[in-house]
């Protein structure tokens, strides 16, 4: 898929470990998993926050994140944060990661394309 900079939405990891993709959706993200692709600390606080997790669902999301690279919010961040919020009515977590997208110049693979279509900069790709 070359060197692209993938960002993976949480509901398209919960979709994809749950096989609730459309199976051109998980050949996609079989080919970004392929590569490297990372998460924002926020996906990893709602992946592993999320009530009800099995033993099993856990340990594979664990290893997703693992094989991530996982941004932290820094202060490059948290300033595009603020913009973003200033200029579009989006929820604190979404705007968390479209700023990270930003700031790391990655396309942002997501379900949620509404969510996060308004905010220009990076590549939204819908599975």
């Amino acid at each position: 898929m070359g060197r692209k900079n993938f960002l993976i939405d949480t509901n398209v990891a919960i979709y994809y470990f749950g096989q609730a993709l459309s199976f051109e959706s998980e050949k996609l993200m079989d080919l970004i998993l392929g590569e490297q692709y990372s998460i924002s600390v926020i996906n990893r606080i709602e992946l592993l926050g999320f009530k009800g997790l099995s033993e099993k669902e856990s340990d594979a999301l664990s290893s997703f994140i693992s094989n991530s690279i996982v941004f932290d919010l820094e202060e490059d961040i948290i300033l595009e944060t603020i913009q973003i919020r200033k200029m579009y009515s989006i929820k604190l977590p979404d705007a968390i990661i479209a700023a990270t997208c930003l700031v790391n110049n990655c396309a942002l693979v997501t379900n949620n394309v509404k969510d996060f279509d308004k905010i220009t900069g990076f590549q939204l790709i819908k599975v």
